[in-house]
């Protein structure tokens, strides 16, 4: 039976912002980031990027897992946590906006869990970071241990032992390392930790029911962090054979998740999940240790309980173990004023908001850019009449798209690329230099940067992003310019996105039609011929995802007979106004002589 949860909030859409206005009153030496609504920034109080002479520590990700991330920022851990709205990955804007807020002359190092849009989000704002003149790395943290090696690019999640890394890389950073060395501690740590989750109960999202799907008697094991299903369902066990079953999974020498040994000295964390007592989390504490130490053969050095990356309201715990070496215990030792860490926070209070800091680069606005109206060109009509039907086409094909979805995927790819394709018809009426095909193209990606959302938004923008450089620089795009600009977006989807051909994902419809329409061209065929059969390859390669297993998104846990029935939905978006557009520009070329 379902309910509302009894939540002390106001409004769900505001719990996240409440939440940070609340801890920076509490911690005088965390400020925010206080400007546009997006913009959801905690940062230290005593740091200018333009003067800070350390290396800037970010992390985050979606809110709900408190006290991360904010409440790992302080002087030797984190210089800025980015919060996304519950569950949701922050906006790319808001993850520039905290590398433009506390990053120096040695650069800054991204922090990021292994969730596709955390990665994506992460990844664009890193590019657009460097093309501002700033030094910035990235470390993605998988530790999880519950699901077997993974087929496709999805891999690991991201999980509590994120939070070791975090200190990890704080420390070093403080004691003034090079981007270099910091980056290449933090990925040592990454790559030494495991941790499983182990739920009795199912978290609520604010301003939503409790879902029943976790019975009485009942716990899931190898669970993530954002509610979604565990490995596995069982009867409720006592905390030894709970915690047994958990070490053994983390140390397991057939899926070899960490690189643990019988003789080598560990550090745990047992880490509540949200609503478990401190009670129970000092007796797994207590049974953890013995068991590492007389089954497993480990020392153990150092033993944090407590709650540390949490999943809202959820009931259960995780258990992460890391191999410890001199400098890990070293980094873990060092002195922080983070205070979830937790340490006492000293000092005076400063102002608890500062502005947004603005890009480098000139700041115009679009209709400042754009307000006059333009005088097309051919080029200009011609890129016109291309956008048009290929946003019409998307939007006439929401309902097709949600029903593919719906069969392999949460149901709203139709609905998501519906609202990219009409802001695009919106914005195109005001502020498209169309003209200019090179900033045209960056344009579509703002566009849906602002609207999609999601893993498909982000993924379009890249594309776009990727594209637009490679075209701004031409003072005449051709053809084979065009089919340049294709193949580099698509570079920088498959590298940020880790899919490729075959996956079952919009690659495999765009590369297809980029490897055809580089081969017509470069045999020498007519562009507007070679620009038509690139879009019949890219049908027919989304048709043949009907025969491919995923390995990548949330379609890699459906079953191969259920993947089976339809096509993958992004990969028939992509080639639907990929062919709208060739068709379009074909008539507009080629008018019919009847």
């Amino acid at each position: 039976m379902s309910y509302q949860a009894k939540k002390l909030i106001n409004d769900p859409r505001d719990v996240v912002t409440e939440y940070i206005e609340g801890m920076v009153e509490t911690y005088p030496l965390l400020q925010y980031l206080d400007g546009f609504p997006n913009i959801k920034v905690v940062l230290r109080a005593d740091v200018l990027g333009s003067t800070y002479d350390k290396v800037a520590v970010i992390s985050g990700g979606g809110s709900g897992h408190e006290p991360a991330h904010a409440g790992y920022v302080g002087e030797g851990m984190l210089t800025a946590a980015v919060c996304g709205d519950v569950f949701t990955s922050p906006h790319v804007d808001a993850i520039l906006a905290a590398i433009r807020a506390v990053t120096g002359p040695k650069g800054c190092l991204l922090i990021v869990k292994n969730y596709t849009g955390d990665r994506l989000n992460f990844g664009l704002a890193a590019e657009e970071a460097k093309s501002e003149g700033y030094n910035v790395e990235m470390v993605i943290v998988g530790d999880d241990c519950a699901l077997p090696p993974p087929r496709g690019v999805a891999g690991r999640r991201g999980l509590a032992g994120t939070i070791l890394v975090h200190k990890v890389a704080g420390a070093a950073a403080a004691a003034g390392l090079s981007l270099t060395d910091v980056t290449a501690e933090a990925k040592h740590a990454s790559e030494i930790v495991g941790t499983m989750g182990v739920a009795f109960s199912v978290c609520t999202l604010p301003g939503h029911v409790t879902s029943d799907r976790l019975g009485p008697g009942l716990m899931e094991l190898g669970l993530g962090i954002h509610g979604e299903p565990g490995a596995a369902v069982a009867d409720l066990q006592t905390a030894d054979i709970v915690v047994s079953h958990v070490l053994k999974q983390i140390l397991s020498t057939e899926t070899k998740y960490v690189p643990i040994t019988r003789g080598n000295r560990v550090v745990l964390m047992i880490n509540g999940l949200g609503s478990t007592p401190a009670m129970e989390l000092m007796i797994a504490a207590g049974k953890a240790v013995p068991q590492l130490q007389l089954e497993h053969g480990l020392a153990i050095d150092r033993v944090y309980t407590g709650s540390f990356m949490t999943s809202l309201d959820m009931a259960g715990l995780s258990i992460s173990i890391m191999r410890a070496d001199r400098i890990i215990l070293q980094r873990l030792d060092a002195p922080t004023k983070a205070p979830f860490w937790p340490v006492s926070v000293e000092g005076d209070r400063p102002p608890a908001k500062i502005p947004i800091p603005l890009p480098p680069s000139k700041i115009e606005t679009n209709v400042e850019l754009f307000a006059k109206p333009q005088e097309l060109g051919e080029q200009g009509c011609i890129l016109e009449v291309a956008i048009r039907a290929a946003a019409n086409e998307i939007i006439s094909l929401r309902d097709q798209l949600n029903e593919w979805d719906s069969k392999v995927g949460d149901g709203d790819c139709g609905s998501t690329m519906f609202r990219g394709a009409t802001a695009i018809m919106e914005d195109m009426k005001k502020c498209y230099p169309l003209n200019d095909a090179a900033r045209t193209v960056n344009e579509i990606g703002m566009s849906i940067r602002r609207v999609m959302g999601g893993t498909s938004g982000i993924l379009y923008e890249i594309l776009c992003k990727a594209a637009y450089a490679s075209l701004k620089d031409s003072p005449v795009i051709t053809s084979k310019e065009w089919a340049n600009a294709l193949a580099a977006g698509i570079a920088a989807v498959s590298k940020y996105g880790g899919a490729g051909s075959g996956y079952r994902t919009m690659l495999d419809a765009l590369i297809p039609a980029a490897s055809v329409l580089k081969e017509r061209l470069d045999a020498g065929v007519d562009p507007v011929n070679a620009f038509v059969m690139s879009a019949d390859a890219a049908c027919s390669g989304a048709e043949s995802t009907k025969n491919m297993q995923a390995q990548a998104g949330r379609s890699s846990y459906v079953s191969a007979e259920m993947l089976a029935l339809v096509p993958d939905p992004g990969a028939m978006a992509v080639a639907s106004w990929y062919r709208a557009a060739a068709i379009a520009v074909e008539s507009r070329l080629r008018p019919s002589k009847d």
